[in-house]
């Protein structure tokens, strides 16, 4: 069996060569597997692409990949998919925070026959933002993707080869990875490992990353929220009837009584609040159904690094 690490790179010139050395001294254990790795540097801005240079020239086990401008992790993972040959599809982080010498738990679970293995950590060394965002994304997944309430979902899971083919089918501009994994596949479970500190410098993700990463997963993958807005509207509308019917009856037993300017005020601004969360939905599907019709791209690969010895099926 061949297992692929897929790595996306950001910010970790400090990093990177200590997360490969052990994966390389780990699957040097494991002689029952052969093993690529696969880095995929998201338009970093400092040396991390010069680095994964350097380890390319050390050993022929590894691919680069380099894209032309920053597309956020997700997208590096799919242009790292297009480059494994393994059987099994490992991905994991470049911060050394999930741990390559654990490997061999995910990787029993799919020898018991599951289609994909999530690390599942008992205690998270994130920051609490961090944290909060993850805690944030699982209500979401739950609720958008219909995602089991008892997995968990990480950054370090394994999948089978059959699994990534069928995540490579989406050519849509907004990939999501848990979006597409749960679409494919339930035979999904969770292993426990360790989570480590990072070793150097802070998580990549600002809210403005997270915002945007939630807003894929939920636009790309559910129309839930178009429902959710019908139904709101619809409750604002008998409220508004209900209302209207209360206004009629209270002038007819007191036509003396003025009712209030303010109340009025206040139902149009509710309303219209409401009419301009709604339509901002519906533009954001449409805006990004016109992007995907105008084939914008998952990711633009400038440089590609790849060793004599690799050879595709």
């Amino acid at each position: 069996m061949k297992v692929s690490f897929v790595i996306p790179c950001y910010r970790s010139e400090k990093t990177l060569e200590s997360v490969v050395n052990e994966i390389t001294d780990t699957m040097l254990t494991m002689d029952e597997y052969e093993y690529e790795i696969i880095l995929v540097n998201d338009c970093s801005p400092d040396n991390t692409f010069g680095v994964i240079q350097q380890l390319c020239a050390k050993n022929n086990k590894i691919t680069g990949v380099s894209h032309a401008k920053n597309f956020g992790q997700h997208a590096a993972l799919m242009a790292g998919f297009s480059f494994v040959t393994g059987d099994v599809v490992v991905c994991l982080d470049d911060d050394g925070q999930t741990p390559a010498n654990e490997v061999g738990k995910l990787l029993d679970k799919i020898k018991e026959g599951y289609d994909v293995v999530y690390a599942e950590y008992e205690h998270k060394q994130h920051s609490g933002f961090r944290n909060w965002g993850s805690h944030v994304n699982k209500i979401m997944t739950e609720v958008m993707l219909n995602k089991p309430k008892e997995l968990y979902i990480s950054s370090y899971f394994a999948a089978r080869r059959f699994v990534v083919d069928e995540m490579l089918n989406y050519k849509g501009a907004y990939p999501y990875v848990i979006g597409l994994v749960l679409r494919t596949t339930r035979r999904i479970c969770n292993v426990p490992v360790n989570h480590r500190e990072r070793m150097e410098g802070s998580s990549g993700y600002t809210i403005k990353k997270l915002l945007a990463l939630w807003m894929n997963g939920f636009t790309s993958f559910s129309i839930l929220p178009l429902r959710i807005a019908s139904y709101g509207g619809s409750f604002i509308a008998c409220i508004g009837f209900i209302y209207a019917i209360y206004v009629v009856v209270v002038k007819l037993l007191h036509p003396e009584q003025m009712l209030g300017w303010s109340s009025t005020i206040s139902v149009i601004l509710i309303l219209g609040g409401l009419i301009l969360l709604v339509l901002g939905l519906i533009g954001e599907y449409v805006g990004r159904i016109f992007i995907s019709i105008n084939n914008s791209p998952q990711y633009v690969i400038r440089d590609v690094i790849i060793p004599d010895s690799k050879q595709y099926p």
